[in-house]
């Protein structure tokens, strides 16, 4: 197991484990800024654009199951290692594209390694660190990486595509990828998976991903060939009854991908509906708020990477500083919710921005939020997920709450954009263009911001505050009475919890 590392080599191992996880989560958002750009070049239309960031999303999000319960099995350092292989690979085809069916394809398979990787290095962070204030210091750093990750793509994305040309922004991670590969090899010991004898539910992540997918695809089209469409309705019947078949093969398989028993714990279940709805508001904001910036106000990419800057800023802060603090005095229950609900005002205001808007005035208020929101959400919603999960399955609950997280995301960017879309095309006959397009944006923030007050009010309503969870339990009995229960002391409950939370 790779918690035997002892001393400064843990932090060193946790630093590249995130600049790894980082690399993944840029390349969700570093796209958002070059779009124009990669549209120009390459011939994509407003709507078949959202696939070069959904294409990512799914297979990212379909293969995280599979990523978990494959570094259960097998060890996650090996997954960790293939997975960032296949994504430095990727990342090189993507920044060759010349075509959009190439481009679309690099993107999907950049998200299978990314799918791996993530899945995985949760995982590992959570066995590199046992003792319950170093945990939270180290889940702190695993936060900021990413909630703020997806910002500082932005700016990355906005400062090569200015400087350089779109390509750059994933060609950036060949150097970043080879040297994570090397660092690895020589930081983390080899060690073998703990769920031996058992077999894989391929059958699962097949329906569950090609359910997902053709969900996204009958959303993204709705507008183009029409909301009651024999295509648009049968595909949406289809992706029911795949993931009928999903839930029925999860309920018989004798090794599920996803045991459905998990979904009994209340903390468990709780943060996974709260990431699929925040994701929707998080991922509406990056996509749309880049797209409002260029096309309405006219910001040239480096310009929009920078009116990304406080959010980055406001999110390391809080992530890094007090967000371990906060939930080790408030628990998990307090800070989500709080964090959650200011985002919603962030992203209701950018809902009211107009035409003519300034930075000062219209851009910067709702960015601040959103980083303060961001900050403060991340590492709560993680740790709750984390709960009352034996160890031997922390993979597939880390893959559990990255899959809810991106295809929350997926679908959530695919409804927005649509809406968006819609409610644009019906405004231009009686507005110009950049007011009809901009009418549109402030339909997809508005109800982003739904997504994000629905979220804050689930987690703060029903979270359990008296077992917060098996990553986080001990921390708060040390910092509530000063002689914290270690793990090995804790029972073996299903909660795997002896704590009360200080709430």
């Amino acid at each position: 197991m790779t918690h035997s590392i002892h001393g400064n080599k843990r932090w060193l191992a946790l630093m590249v484990l995130c600049l790894g996880v980082l690399m993944i989560v840029l390349d969700t958002t570093i796209v958002n800024v070059a779009l124009p750009s990669i549209a120009a070049d390459l011939g994509f239309t407003e709507t078949s654009l959202v696939w070069v960031v959904n294409a990512y999303m799914l297979t990212f999000g379909g293969c995280l199951l599979l990523g978990g319960r494959l570094g259960d099995l097998y060890g996650h350092r090996r997954l960790f290692l293939g997975g960032i292989t296949l994504f430095t690979v990727a990342s090189l085809a993507c920044g060759l594209a010349n075509s959009q069916i190439l481009l679309i394809c690099a993107r999907a398979v950049q998200g299978l390694g990314g799918a791996i990787v993530s899945a995985v290095s949760l995982s590992l962070i959570m066995n590199l660190f046992t003792e319950p204030g170093e945990r939270a210091k180290a889940m702190g750093v695993y936060g900021f990486v990413c909630a703020g990750g997806g910002s500082i793509g932005v700016l990355l994305g906005g400062l090569l595509t200015n400087l350089l040309s779109w390509h750059w922004i994933f060609l950036v991670n060949l150097p970043i990828g080879i040297a994570v590969y090397a660092l690895c090899v020589a930081l983390l010991p080899s060690a073998r998976g703990h769920a031996h004898g058992e077999r894989l539910d391929v059958a699962g992540a097949v329906s569950v991903t090609v359910s997902l997918m053709l969900a996204v695809y009958a959303v993204v089209n709705g507008n183009e060939a029409g909301w009651t469409s024999a295509q648009t309705l049968g595909l949406l019947l289809v992706a029911l009854a795949l993931l009928a078949a999903f839930l029925i093969i999860e309920s018989r398989v004798q090794h599920p991908l996803m045991p459905l028993g998990l979904f009994r714990l209340r903390n468990v279940a709780t943060a996974n509906v709260v990431g699929v709805l925040w994701a929707a508001a998080m991922f509406a904001w990056f996509f749309i708020s880049a797209l409002y910036l260029q096309r309405v106000l006219g910001y040239r990419p480096l310009q929009v990477g920078l009116a990304f800057l406080p959010a980055n800023l406001i999110m390391g802060f809080f992530s890094l500083g007090l967000s371990a603090r906060v939930v080790m005095r408030f628990g998990l229950r307090i800070p989500l919710a709080v964090g959650l609900l200011v985002a919603a005002c962030g992203l209701a205001l950018f809902a009211r921005a107009p035409v003519g808007g300034s930075f000062i005035v219209d851009v910067l208020p709702g960015m601040m939020l959103l980083g303060f929101g961001a900050g403060i959400a991340f590492n709560p919603m993680l740790l709750a997920a984390m709960s009352d999960v034996d160890p031997a399955d922390s993979g597939l609950a880390s893959g559990i709450v990255n899959t809810s997280f991106m295809m929350g995301g997926a679908l959530g960017l695919a409804v927005l954009a649509s809406l968006a879309a819609a409610r644009s095309g019906e405004m231009l006959s009686t507005q110009n263009a950049l007011a009809a397009l901009n009418s549109g944006y402030h339909v997809a923030f508005a109800v982003g911001a739904i997504f994000a007050a629905a979220a804050g009010v689930i987690g703060g309503v029903m979270l359990r505050a008296g077992r917060p969870g098996a990553a986080d339990a001990a921390a708060h009995a040390d910092a509530g009475d000063g002689h914290g229960v270690s793990a090995a002391e804790r029972p073996r409950s299903a909660g795997n919890t002896a704590a009360t939370e200080n709430v």
